[in-house]
């Protein structure tokens, strides 16, 4: 008798190790809780909101005084659209007084940094979606094109690495979108968030319908292969990139100075281009003194994003020519954003986009021993912020160059 108990439980036990081997074996899915957005349909915000099953609503943090998403088909804002899937879907908005709506909810598989994923959902819009405007007093139609941002983060609502963003969603039918995503830190949070068409000057009124989304598939991650010769072909023709001992990347907010992180900054291309003219007042002359600060007022980012126009590179190369003749100087690269909220997202956007410039002059070859960045947000506004003023948001939103040191000496 005992002899068959321990059978029994040795087969037990063999069988549950093959089922995990198996399941080990097959790519990785993980699920959505509630990806129709099943609910009982209801306003947003109304008296009797009950929130969206499954989902966390972000407005609740970044604009307190906002309504959180829409679960239709209701009997409001003029919209009569049928589900993709199911007996309900989700409507999230965008707002002209440069609000906007979004849904997170937490994993319980996190999606793992450099493994590749799939995940597809059904978007459209409405003819109509008629709500109030707490800029104009008045309804206004909601129907301006927007995007949807997919985002992954270490807490609720968080937006530590952007997923994907579909394009503009001008579709009156119900229709898939596919993303696929490679992260590069772990993520157990997944955000859902309609966000403006960019770049555009000022916010408006607009909106995205949501249903049937997927689970988030792992897919084999394609590796671009190669040919042995091209590779040494490119390995030669390509500058050396220096290999310099760096910090990591500041936290989302930062009171501190970081030195640039060469290593873990994207290569920027940049156009060929003559020599720069002297475009950036200040820069000029060999009677610099610590503490000095110099306005650079012509470099441009696209909307939201630490990428650079085409029209920033002459400015961008003034920089690296004037650190690259006055050797003994040590900057920081400080970043400004204008009115977009909120505050903390304004600290981070800012610190990436000083540490874009700094790391675009130590690629070109200035040590980082030299180089610091720092974000201000939107603390130090030149004119008073108006969003609705382009020429204050043009101005506030400034790269600055601070003389921190004018006799610096790398003898190490």
């Amino acid at each position: 008798m005992k002899i068959q108990v321990l059978n029994n439980w040795k087969i037990t036990a063999l069988l549950t190790l093959l089922t995990v081997i198996s399941l080990y074996g097959q790519s990785e899915e993980i699920n959505i809780n509630n990806p129709s957005f099943e609910d009982i349909p209801h306003r947003g915000g109304g008296a009797f909101d009950i929130g969206i099953k499954g989902w966390y609503d972000c407005g609740g943090i970044s604009f307190k005084s906002e309504t959180p998403p829409d679960i239709h088909p209701i009997n409001a804002w003029q919209v009569t659209k049928q589900p993709a899937d199911g007996r309900t879907y989700l409507g999230m908005v965008v707002r002209d007084n440069d609000t906007w709506e979004s849904l997170s909810q937490r994993l319980r598989i996190p999606i793992e940094d450099g493994k590749c994923y799939s995940f597809n959902i059904e978007l459209a819009r409405s003819a109509y979606y008629v709500s109030g405007s707490k800029v104009s007093n008045q309804l206004e139609n909601y129907t301006q094109p927007a995007v949807l941002r997919v985002w992954g983060g270490t807490s609720v609502c968080g937006k530590q690495e952007l997923l994907g963003e579909s394009v503009t969603v001008s579709n009156d039918e119900w229709r898939t979108y596919e993303f696929e995503f490679r992260p590069s830190r772990s993520v157990n949070y997944f955000t859902l968030e309609a966000f403006y068409k960019v770049p555009t000057l000022f916010p408006y009124n607009g909106h995205l319908l949501l249903d049937n989304a997927s689970l988030i598939t792992e897919i084999p991650c394609d590796e671009e292969e190669i040919p042995v010769s091209e590779a040494e072909e490119i390995a030669q023709e390509a500058p050396p990139r220096p290999r310099i001992p760096v910090k990591t990347a500041p936290a989302p907010v930062t009171e501190s100075l970081e030195v640039a992180d060469v290593e873990n900054a994207p290569v920027t291309v940049e156009p060929e281009k003559s020599e720069p003219e002297n475009i950036i007042r200040g820069l000029q002359g060999k009677n610099f003194r610590t503490g000095q600060v110099i306005r650079v007022n012509t470099i441009y980012f696209e909307a939201d994003s630490t990428r650079f126009t085409e029209g920033s590179y002459d400015a961008l190369s003034q920089i690296y020519n004037f650190m690259k003749t006055n050797t003994g100087i040590v900057i920081e690269v400080g970043g400004h954003t204008a009115t977009a909220p909120p505050p903390r997202y304004c600290d981070w956007l800012s610190s990436e986009r000083a540490k874009a410039v700094a790391s675009f002059i130590a690629q070109k070859g200035i040590s980082t021993k030299r180089l610091y960045y720092k974000g201000y947000g939107k603390r130090k506004p030149v004119i008073p912020n108006d969003k609705y003023n382009m020429e204050a948001r043009q101005k506030n939103q400034r790269v600055e160059i601070k003389i921190l040191m004018t006799d610096f000496s790398d003898a190490g």
